[in-house]
């Protein structure tokens, strides 16, 4: 037997040396193992050659069975892995200041428009985005901004999806119910666009994390519902110089406005300077929201957000913009700074 194993050795051995493949040795050394059995089955007892290969065929048997039950594993298990992480098809990702041809192909609607062409769709690749909530403002606006090529996407949101979400948080699907909403938008938002980075925040936004989340970002969108929240959002983007684009919703209205002191444009605050009284200014889940109404407000967000991105056309500095879905009215207003202002008034 030993002298079987030194011949196996010597064949894998010989093949190795001469850059034989994988396969090939592999075959070598099972054509030696077949021919030894075969030895041991037709040649009678007591022949030197089966004696000097083992003198039994029974030991021969269990070790090729062995062999095979570990080369059929191997296989099994490799096919498994495959099924479970298949190999990637996708372009590598392509430095900032560059796009693969799949990029190109996929803005070229933006690249031929004479506001945006190809410095603008750069400037999106390289820009910076954090989304607070990936409920109804946040859904559309994640998606429209992932599918138009901003570089990275930042969204934070400590809910997890519900079936009440669903009437008009169309980032989300049934089949996401009970997962954090953070990573259902991130995976509906890798399956549009894979060539963006989406930077998932399952936890609540607070003024511990508010300012070091903030300062990794160029721009923030507030889709949140709640004013403790919009106005962090909005003392944290002032202290930092970050543009804000803040949404709201209310039954059939909904109203955006671009807030950026550093452009002397008025801030949140010089607006909604304190929070109404309990039972004004109800959230949605209280008063209620047509469903297609934040789908409208939060793709104006995203329209918002590329122009003050690429400096195309006039964003909505110092201006709000009141969308009346009931009656499919529209208008805007303007908006000044106050001198009093708690939060950018010594800006």
């Amino acid at each position: 037997m030993l002298l079987v194993l030194i011949l196996a050795a010597l064949l894998w051995g010989i093949g190795y040396v001469a850059g034989v493949t994988r396969t090939a040795r592999m075959t070598s050394v099972v054509v030696l193992l077949l021919g030894v059995i075969t030895v041991q089955l037709v040649l009678p007892d007591g022949h030197p050659l089966r004696e000097a290969t083992g003198g039994s065929a029974a030991l021969w048997l269990i070790l090729a069975g062995s062999v095979a039950l570990v080369l059929v594993y191997g296989k099994g298990l490799k096919a498994l892995r495959n099924r479970a992480a298949p190999a990637s098809t996708q372009e590598p990702a392509m430095p900032s200041d560059r796009f693969s041809e799949t990029e190109l192909e996929r803005y070229a609607r933006h690249i031929v428009l004479r506001e945006l062409g190809g410095p603008g769709q750069k400037k999106m690749k390289q820009a910076r985005v954090l989304i607070i909530g990936a409920g109804g403002l946040g859904a559309p606006a994640l998606q429209y901004l992932a599918a138009a090529g901003v570089g990275t996407i930042g969204v934070i949101d400590d809910d997890e999806v519900e079936n009440a979400n669903l009437q008009r948080q169309v980032i989300h699907r049934d089949a996401d119910i009970g997962m954090p909403k953070v990573f259902s938008a991130q995976q509906a938002m890798l399956a549009q666009n894979p060539n963006v980075t989406v930077l998932p925040y399952h936890r609540r936004l607070t003024d511990e994390i508010a300012a070091d989340l903030f300062a990794d970002f160029d721009l923030i969108l507030d889709g949140t519902d709640n004013f403790d929240t919009r106005y962090l959002v909005n003392r944290t983007a002032v202290a930092l110089g970050k543009p804000l684009i803040s949404g709201a919703l209310s039954q059939w209205e909904g109203q955006l406005s671009v807030f950026d002191p550093g452009n002397n444009a008025p801030c949140y605050q010089c607006i909604f300077p304190e929070a109404p009284a309990p039972g004004l200014a109800p959230s949605c889940s209280e008063a209620g929201v047509i469903g297609p109404l934040p789908g409208v407000v939060g793709s104006m967000m995203a329209v918002e957000a590329i122009k003050v991105i690429t400096g195309a056309g006039q964003a909505l500095r110092g201006e709000m913009l009141i969308y009346d879905a009931l009656y499919g009215e529209s208008r805007k207003i303007t908006l000044s700074r106050r001198a009093d202002c708690l939060v950018c008034g010594g800006q």
